[in-house]
């Protein structure tokens, strides 16, 4: 029941933001912000949905809904059209999901309780450990390692931010192929990348060296952290 109520949930939303939503009303709302009617339209169609999915006893959750979104995407219309905005709206919009699921079917002891159990689930803090290692501090590590390839370039900086992130969703993507021990996806997903990367003709031969020192350095390290992440959580 709780899991079909919330699916519905994100399902009006998903209808309302993405699939009932013209994009000249996206236009009109970030040129008149508030003053746009079409704001409204927008929020009406995600309280109305949210009204539609769960049936009328929760209209006090299409209500929040409605308000809910109507004060998100009057911020997000005054903001530049960029992803982290694009992000942060998303994230907004599903915490108020999540907020009104939660008061719908639990109550504070539930949350207390939840969270206890988390403060005591050691294999949960090893995996958090790792994947937050992977994402930032293996970046940096991996930039002081390839410096000597990367100085050799002749604009290194126009690698920086696109490799930055190719690796952060790699070492991601192997972190949890590894801990599911599927090894094989792991194997195709390198396949793919040297493929990718790897395809390019006339490139200088310094920045084919540090892309596969690069590319080997950051598997290795996933690859690495994940078997220890097992080796752990084993015990």
């Amino acid at each position: 029941m709780e899991i079909t109520w919330l699916t519905k949930l994100l399902l009006s939303h998903l209808l309302a933001d993405f699939v009932l939503q013209p994009d000249s009303w996206v236009t009109k709302r970030r040129a008149k912000h508030f003053r746009a009617p079409e704001l409204y339209y927008h929020t009406l169609v995600a309280g109305g949905m949210a009204l539609l999915l769960l049936g009328p006893a929760y209209w006090p959750v299409a209500l929040t809904v409605f308000i809910s979104h109507t004060l998100i995407d009057t911020w997000k219309s005054y903001q530049p059209l960029k992803a982290v905005y694009f992000l942060a709206d998303q994230l907004m919009h599903l915490l108020v999901i999540l907020a009104c699921w939660y008061v719908a079917f639990y109550n504070w002891n539930d949350l207390m309780e939840y969270i206890d159990k988390m403060k005591a689930d050691r294999d949960g803090w090893i995996r958090v450990t790792a994947f937050i290692f992977l994402a930032w501090p293996a970046g940096i590590l991996i930039g002081q390692l390839t410096m000597k390839w990367r100085e050799k370039l002749e604009n290194p900086e126009a690698l920086s931010q696109a490799g930055k992130w190719i690796g952060i969703i790699e070492r991601m993507i192997i972190l949890v192929m590894v801990l599911n021990e599927q090894y094989e996806g792991m194997g195709l997903l390198v396949a793919a990348k040297a493929l990718l990367r790897f395809n390019e003709k006339d490139r200088p031969e310094q920045k084919t060296e540090y892309l596969v020192i690069g590319t080997l350095i950051s598997i290795g390290l996933a690859l690495g952290t994940g078997l220890l992440v097992l080796h752990l959580t084993a015990h």
